[in-house]
Formats: C-alpha cells, sequence, structure tokens
C-alpha cells in the first residue's frame, strides 16, 4: 500500500518536471479513492478534479478543507446547489441556464464562483460546449453583466480523439485565437480571462505548445480507476 502511495508522489513529481512552471496541473481524481487523493496532497498537491457531484461531496467531506476541488464534469442546472459551498472551479460550462443557476447559488452563500467557458472545438457530436458565436454573445450580454456572484476567467476545451496530432494541434490553435479575441474584445467586470483550459493524458504536450496554461490528467498519476460513482 505504502508503495503504490509513493508511485503517485513520483508520478506527480515526474509530470511536474515536464510541464513549465506556469501551468496549472488539475489531478483527475474522479473514481480514485481517499487515500489515493490523501497520497497526493501529503506530497504538496491541492488541485482536484471531480466529473461526479455525489462523489465529489463525498470526498470533500473527507479530506483536507484546504483542497482546491475542480468540477470538470458536465453539471446539470439542478446539482449546482450541491458543490456551491466549496467548489474552487466549476469547469465545463456550456449553457445560460446553468451561468444563471451558479450566480444564484453563489449568492445565497455569499460567493464568487469563477468559472471556465466550455468551447466545442472537436469534431465529435458528443462532447458539449458552446460554439464561438453563442459564447461571444453571451460574454458581451447585459443579463451577464449584471451578475455579481460568478466571474468566468477563462475557456476549456476538448480535442478531437484522435491521432491525427495537426487535427488536435488546429483544434487547440483555434481555441488560442479565440481566448486572445475574448481577451482583447470583452470589457466586463464578470469576465476576466486567465485560464485556457486544453489537454489531458493524451494530448497535454501539444496544448501546451499551442498555449494552454491548465491541464487535466489522471491515470498518469494515480493509475487505473476503479468504478466510479454516478452523480
Amino acid at each position: 500500500m505504502m508503495m503504490m502511495y509513493d508511485d503517485i508522489k513520483e508520478n506527480l513529481k515526474e509530470i511536474k518536471k515536464q510541464i513549465p512552471s506556469h501551468i496549472t496541473l488539475v489531478a483527475v481524481s474522479k473514481s480514485q479513492s481517499v487515500d489515493k487523493i490523501k497520497a497526493a496532497y501529503d506530497a504538496g498537491y491541492m488541485d482536484f478534479g471531480e466529473n461526479y457531484v455525489q462523489e465529489m461531496i463525498e470526498k470533500y467531506e473527507h479530506l483536507p478543507k484546504d483542497i482546491r476541488w475542480h468540477f470538470i464534469g458536465h453539471l446539470q442546472s439542478n446539482k449546482v446547489k450541491y458543490i456551491i459551498s466549496f467548489v474552487h472551479i466549476i469547469h465545463g460550462v456550456d449553457s445560460f441556464k446553468l451561468i444563471q443557476e451558479i450566480n444564484q447559488q453563489a449568492l445565497k452563500h455569499n460567493r464568487v464562483i469563477h468559472c471556465l467557458l466550455q468551447i466545442h472545438i472537436a469534431k465529435e457530436e458528443t462532447k458539449f460546449g458552446f460554439n464561438e458565436d453563442d459564447a461571444f454573445q453571451i460574454l458581451n450580454s447585459n443579463e451577464l453583466k449584471t451578475m455579481k456572484n460568478i466571474k468566468i476567467i477563462g475557456l476549456m476545451g476538448m480535442a478531437t480523439n484522435t491521432d491525427n496530432i495537426e487535427l488536435v494541434k488546429t483544434e487547440f490553435i483555434g481555441l488560442k485565437k479565440f481566448f486572445d479575441k475574448i481577451k482583447e474584445d470583452v470589457q466586463t467586470p464578470c469576465v476576466n480571462m486567465k485560464i485556457l483550459s486544453m489537454g489531458m493524458s493524451d494530448d497535454y504536450t501539444i496544448a501546451i505548445e499551442c498555449g494552454s496554461n491548465m491541464i487535466r490528467i489522471g491515470t498518469m498519476i494515480f493509475g487505473e480507476r476503479k468504478r466510479s460513482i454516478k452523480q
């Protein structure tokens, strides 16, 4: 058991050696045990990503309260209230309805919740996200300007699951250009573009080359997952 936890610490150390210091590494801990997460935490690691609300709540209750929990899955509006009191960043915000609900629930807890808009950049219809035109319209909308308890701090995108490196690179470069456009053109108090989240275990090196400053890695740190608890 101790050997397994030492492996987690070594894996984190090796990955951190491979990425620039300005890159935030979100350790994808979905379906991983509390003990494994605690091993990473004991090694000085603080940012963990979960996909399912129920699983995230259970882990929050059993782990140190200074952990920065990232919700990285597809979040249903009616589930927001369960994580709003402790979530650090909500990734994958993909509808205006969800934006409204996050703002409303955050108001009840006197919090300002940081969020990333998910942009659909892949060739796969199964992935979620705004197209660029809709995202730009929302970011410039008068209704968003009135919201005091949500701050859009960046974009997130998942590339096509393919061995075609040039396609993946094209998708990441396109998202970086859109990110830069928003930074230049959108002047709204609740929008502050700082994070461009692109890249997972299979494509994070390409994503970093294309301008990502946040990556999401799971099995490279923790090993294979157990069966997950669905929300």
